[in-house]
């Protein structure tokens, strides 16, 4: 895929880092001179550019990439590129950085956003997942808030602990992704145990995330 990543600093550089060791070609897009450092990133195109301004973003070439992914420290500039991506230049995917967590309502396809990465969300869950136990946290928002990646770490007192996969009663809108257990990844299978201190990841929507739980419990 072609990937637009605008903001060249030390977050949107290290994304594009991982994409092209992935395969993918990247641009990455910023208005100041400084941030513009081919030789800290040679696979990368470089473009020095104003990611609010169209004839800036149609010099680019914005209209070739796939994906574009507005990651700099400003939401202002975040939610201008991500609606011009879909409005002007029809990217199938945008990904907007949420910086702070007061602006995070306005990520949504009304901006042209599919994707948002709430930064302060994402340590947040980060920190309940590692000392939580039997309660349900939520990871990440998928495809426009329709959906929630959620993880349950199962207590020695679930009912469900022992027992197999198939006697999960998962409501409608959810669905058992994997299962963690001592470094393993493993797919689920309706004959598989479930044991105490497994980590559990679903993808559910918003509105059956309390059937989840009881589900587990």
């Amino acid at each position: 895929m072609r990937i637009a990543i605008a903001g060249a600093g030390s977050v949107g550089r290290s994304i594009a880092t991982e994409l092209i060791d992935n395969g993918h070609q990247v641009m990455l897009i910023d208005r100041s001179a400084q941030a513009i450092a081919p030789e800290l990133i040679e696979a990368a195109e470089w473009v020095q550019a104003d990611a609010c301004e169209l004839a800036s973003l149609e010099d680019a070439g914005l209209h070739t990439c796939d994906v574009v992914i507005a990651c700099t420290g400003d939401d202002k500039v975040n939610l201008v590129l991500a609606l011009l991506a879909k409005t002007e230049f029809a990217v199938s995917r945008v990904v907007g950085r949420v910086n702070d967590p007061r602006n995070e309502w306005l990520f949504n396809e009304s901006w042209g956003v599919d994707v948002a990465v709430s930064t302060p969300r994402i340590l947040a869950a980060l920190v309940e997942e590692a000392v939580t136990v039997g309660d349900l946290v939520r990871l990440f928002t998928l495809r426009q808030g329709q959906a929630n990646l959620v993880e349950v770490t199962l207590s020695a007192d679930a009912a469900i602990a022992g027992r197999p996969v198939r006697d999960l009663r998962l409501p409608p809108d959810a669905a058992l992704v994997t299962i963690l257990r001592s470094g393993r990844v493993i797919v689920p299978q309706a004959d598989e145990p479930l044991e105490a201190g497994d980590e559990l990841l679903l993808v559910a929507t918003p509105e059956v995330e309390d059937e989840v739980r009881r589900a587990l419990s």
